[in-house]
């Protein structure tokens, strides 16, 4: 699926920066720019496009202002210079805060939520996506790379890196094992100990505190046994766990 978006900002270099990290996804189309939310009306009424990137700080009518006094049916990501609006942002609505300088790997965080967001709701409404299969990019080396959730097995701490272990083979990826933790859906990804997140829905068997995965066989800390066994076990509530 496609998902095409705008960006509202009246600083020229700060919509360079965005236009750039955005050319990184080929399944993000950025259908244009504008300098203040009032220029962009006429496409935001269209009910054409997924997201905005918008700022706060803009001559003539603010971005949170402008949240306040519209109807969306779109997703926002606040893209700002000051910290202190995240609170009512949230509060707002808005799907991620980014604070100028923004860093690729820190918009890269929002790309992800954004491509589960839109991938959940798709599926919900039935409505025609070319992949509904959920999935996450990684940087692995100078690459990004779309990884399908479904094929995830486990993702182990290495470090500075975290090792991916899918079915296609595995990826060395420069990231913190809670920063991809936080961006799997919990639903099905579980942290069951501090070096390792696993898909529950590929553990072939637990013995003890032992889950095997894929001949893997991964430990539960003394610290994640308790949420870890009830979402495990969470179809299967009369056992004695």
């Amino acid at each position: 699926m496609t998902i095409k978006c705008i960006i509202i900002d009246d600083e020229p270099l700060a919509i360079k920066v965005i236009e750039s990290h955005l050319a990184e996804f080929k399944n993000i189309e950025l259908v244009d720019t504008f300098n203040n939310p009032l220029n962009a009306l006429q496409i935001i009424e269209s009910g054409t496009i997924d997201a905005m990137f918008l700022d706060i700080n803009m001559p003539g009518v603010s971005g949170l202002d402008f949240i306040k006094n519209s109807r969306h049916d779109y997703h926002i990501i606040i893209t700002t210079a000051y910290r202190e609006y995240a609170v009512e942002s949230f509060e707002l609505d808005v799907l991620d805060y980014l604070v100028k300088p923004i860093p690729f790997s820190r918009f890269l965080k929002t790309v992800n939520k954004l491509n589960q967001v839109i991938n959940k709701t798709s599926s919900k409404t039935g409505g025609y996506t070319a992949n509904k299969e959920p999935y996450i990019f990684l940087k692995v080396d100078k690459r990004l790379v779309k990884i399908m959730l479904k094929d995830i097995l486990y993702i182990e701490s290495l470090k500075d890196y975290i090792k991916v272990v899918t079915l296609q083979g595995n990826y060395l990826v420069h990231k913190s094992l809670t920063g991809v933790t936080e961006e799997l859906p919990d639903s099905n990804f579980i942290r069951v100990h501090r070096s390792y997140t696993i898909a529950v829905d590929k553990i072939k068997s637990v013995e003890g505190n032992l889950v095997e995965i894929n001949s893997k066989r991964i430990p539960i800390g003394r610290n994640y046994v308790k949420h870890a066994k009830e979402t495990i076990f969470s179809n299967n509530k009369d056992l004695n766990i």
